[in-house]
């Protein structure tokens, strides 16, 4: 017998299927084969349909049935990890009535300053824990103001993963760490924020019905069962937003664990129980996937760093380089520090961490005549670590201690040099998992049980790759990180 799990990304749909007695994973496909379509009708813009995730959602899950030789009634729940921040608005028949503005769309940035302000930065950092900022409540004020026809013909709001789990059973409801992420929950009070609600003229009957994260959410019904092929009454079990489930999928759960990705942007999502911000401005709080309002306060703090590996997919397109393991033996050739060049990673645009500023990438102290590809490839893996060791600090001023950091194995991670780096300067080891979101949702499906000592024990078994332990002896490390900040921070000082 399987679980299912959907990963519903912007650039595809990911599906899962892993032993319920195990936890192993049987097999994972993507569909479409390319990058899904997005739709950008002016600049900063980014819009999706969200039918188009459910046809792929569908044929991903009839492809790995097929691969799999699986039955529709072998698959006996269901969980849906989905891209965080996006807007889908529905009729009173459940037809979205525009596309979804998704996680990467701008346009509403401005609505959410003036709501910081007029709200006040005390009253949303101690309720909202964040600024009301660029994410879902902000969008639907912008579709309020811009489209009011369409505002008009609102039944409900989701988030994506929530339009998904209705495509399977009909059933239209949303989770506590879904509507934190939206920025719609109120902590100090445990409830919707109706403050924000009245402040953007947002009537509450919009917000769906909420269900616990790990609960018998809903069941796919009998039109789920036509168009997705797994079998009416199937339990839909577990959903979160992409980096809660992305912390789950790496067992991190517990204050001071720590999730990190590093992929074409980086992420540190830390956790923590306590409502206190301190930088509601550079890091987004949320309530993680095991929030419980009644008893359990599980905050997730995410610190997101643009330029990570686009970085050094940069250099591998732009230098005489064939390959990531040519680059990587290059750099390994040269001493700790690259002998004084320093990159200042932070070309893939404005970074929350730096205040929103947008500083672009600096490639400093490079001597002409001494230095060589090798050292910008062992500058640029520096400065991507040492970018993620200065969010690490700011993580520590807002109150987290960290304990391990758990990474997927993913694309920076596979680098000694990265992962040492970072080790080493945050005095703290860093466990490498080979595991997927989509196959953490699969996992998660069997959590609505409440047994959370067995589903870490099934990541370890199963996923663990290998440890990084930090270096005894940092001094290196520390003086190239200090010539980096003072270089990062003669930057800042500039801006």
């Amino acid at each position: 017998m399987y679980y299912l799990g959907l990963d519903i990304g912007s650039s595809s749909i990911k599906a899962a299927l892993v032993e319920i007695a195990t936890g192993k994973s049987v097999g994972v496909v993507q569909e479409p084969e390319q990058e899904m379509s997005m739709f950008a009708q002016k600049n900063g813009w980014a819009e999706q349909k969200p039918d188009d995730w459910w046809l792929h959602v569908c044929n991903a899950i009839k492809r790995l049935k097929k691969q799999h030789n699986i039955s529709r009634t072998q698959i006996k729940g269901i969980g849906i990890s989905y891209q965080m921040h996006g807007l889908v608005i529905v009729d009173k028949d459940g037809n979205p009535l525009r596309k979804s503005i998704i996680w990467c769309d701008s346009r509403a940035v401005e609505i959410g300053n003036d709501a910081f302000t007029a709200i006040g930065e005390e009253k949303c950092s101690t309720q909202l824990l964040n600024s009301p900022a660029n994410f879902t409540a902000s969008k639907l004020k912008w579709v309020k103001d811009n489209e009011p026809e369409i505002y008009n013909k609102i039944y409900k709001f989701m988030l994506p993963g929530d339009y998904i789990a209705y495509k399977f059973s009909n059933k239209i409801n949303t989770t506590i760490s879904g509507l934190s992420e939206g920025i719609f929950w109120d902590f100090k009070n445990n409830s919707i924020a109706n403050f924000l609600l009245e402040n953007y003229g947002i009537d509450p009957s919009l917000v769906p019905d909420i269900v616990d994260t790990f609960s018998n959410q809903s069941q796919v019904n009998d039109q789920g069962e036509t168009e997705s092929t797994i079998a009416a009454g199937t339990p839909i079990f577990y959903r979160a937003g992409d980096q809660p489930n992305n912390a789950l999928s790496l067992n991190v759960f517990n204050p001071g664990e720590v999730a990190a990705t590093g992929g074409t942007s980086g992420v540190v999502y830390a956790i923590t129980d306590s409502l206190s911000v301190k930088e509601s401005a550079r890091v987004n709080n949320f309530a993680h996937v095991n929030y419980n309002k009644q008893s359990q306060a599980r905050i997730g703090k995410l610190l997101c760093i643009n330029g990570a590996g686009i970085q050094y997919r940069w250099l591998l397109n732009n230098l005489d380089v064939s390959s990531y393991e040519e680059m990587n033996n290059l750099a390994s050739a040269i001493p700790v520090g690259s002998d004084g060049v320093c990159v200042i990673p932070f070309g893939n645009g404005a970074e929350r961490m730096l205040n929103n500023k947008e500083i672009g990438t600096r490639i400093v102290n490079l001597n002409l005549n001494n230095h060589h590809k090798g050292h910008m490839c062992r500058a640029a893996l520096e400065g991507i670590a040492f970018s993620f060791v200065y969010g690490v600090e700011i993580l520590k001023s807002d109150g987290i201690k960290p304990s391990v950091i758990r990474a997927g194995n993913d694309n920076l991670f596979r680098s000694e040099i990265f992962a040492n780096t970072v080790a080493t300067l945050i005095e703290q080891e860093i466990e490498i998992y080979n595991t997927t979101g989509a196959i953490g949702a699969a996992r998660a499906a069997d959590l609505h049980k409440g047994d959370f000592e067995s589903f870490g024990k099934s990541i370890i078994d199963n996923d663990h790759v290998m440890t990084f332990m930090p270096f005894k002896d940092k001094s290196l490390y520390l003086k190239a990180y200090n010539n980096w900040k003072t270089e990062l921070e003669i930057i800042l000082n500039t801006k």
